[in-house]
């Protein structure tokens, strides 16, 4: 099974001008770049071969390919800055910004995608080290990021939008709970937020953010979406993405590694159904340029975050 993700731009397709910076700054000129797999990026993302024999990984992209994903890299680029050198992360080397191509350079890691579809050994795996990357990251090592409840505030309450003009083919479980599903968001981000912690979240785990190195050590990798949080939130989402790749079921995966610790089970239930709300609008809208395979990813995480709060919720 390919790593799911869109067409990516060859790096050779990057213009000649911002590929010469990249070499500069790397102290070699590339001699050989191989694209990756994975992400929905439309930009280039590439492993380099420099003629003094370095590596490096470098990704780049422009406004004319997607607007919104320059600001994500820009992101990107000030979090990873910040990551401890400890992390299980690449090193973070250089970025260039000139206000239309943003490129941002890395380590090389001999690590690769888990394959797909997930094992349970794999998925295991990945999740000891999720709750290892969230222990090394609290208390939150970097100053200036979002709360949880900040950045997924408009997504947690999407379903309030969605009834006042319920769409045609909604579940029909959904449709009929859609004012308790309304309430979900509100509750979750209310004060005392069960989203509240201290922990450094990814908040985008899944098997193309994730390296496995032939060491054993699982590195993550891409990290524009990082927020302020419960430790729990990042084993949940990761938990997703073994059941759509995999048919894996997510509670078995977390109850095998321990559980999900100090995470409220209300608030893991309505973070599960909140996000299905936010994957069921998103999955409806029109196709983001450069994004082909988006929509069809969305509903299948739609699918599974429902699927999983709606077990949990009990409200059948």
């Amino acid at each position: 099974m390919p790593a799911p993700g869109s067409p990516r731009l060859p790096w050779e397709s990057v213009p000649a001008d911002i590929r010469a910076i990249v070499d500069e700054r790397l102290g070699s000129p590339v001699v050989r770049a191989v694209s990756q797999d994975g992400g929905f990026s439309p930009g280039a993302a590439a492993r380099l071969w420099c003629a003094d024999g370095t590596t490096a990984f470098a990704k780049a992209v422009s406004l004319g390919q997607n607007t919104g994903t320059p600001l994500l890299h820009r992101t990107e680029a000030r979090i990873a800055a910040q990551l401890p050198a400890s992390a299980p992360v690449p090193r973070f080397r250089f970025a260039h910004d000139d206000g239309d191509w943003v490129v941002l350079a890395f380590d090389a890691s001999p690590g690769r995608l888990p394959p797909l579809p997930w094992t349970f050994q794999a998925a295991t795996r990945v999740a000891s080290a999720v709750r290892r990357l969230s222990a090394q990251l609290t208390p939150c090592p970097v100053a200036d990021v979002r709360s949880a409840g900040t950045l997924l505030a408009d997504d947690l309450t999407t379903w309030t939008r969605l009834a006042d003009d319920p769409p045609g083919d909604l579940d029909p479980w959904e449709l009929r709970n859609l004012g308790r599903l309304s309430e979900v968001g509100e509750r979750l981000l209310g004060p005392g937020s069960g989203l509240d912690g201290d922990t450094l979240l990814h908040l985008d785990l899944r098997a193309d953010n994730i390296l496995l190195e032939p060491s054993g050590r699982v590195v993550f990798v891409d990290w524009p979406w990082a927020c302020r949080g419960a430790a729990w939130i990042d084993l949940v989402l990761f938990a997703l993405d073994p059941m759509v790749y995999g048919g894996i079921d997510p509670q078995g995966l977390v109850d095998a590694g321990g559980g999900l610790g100090g995470g409220e089970p209300a608030a893991v239930t309505g973070l599960l159904l909140g996000l299905a709300g936010m994957w069921a609008l998103a999955s409806r809208q029109p196709m983001p340029p450069g994004m082909p395979t988006l929509r069809a990813h969305q509903r299948r995480f739609h699918d599974a975050a429902l699927a999983w709060g709606r077990r949990r919720a009990g409200w059948d």
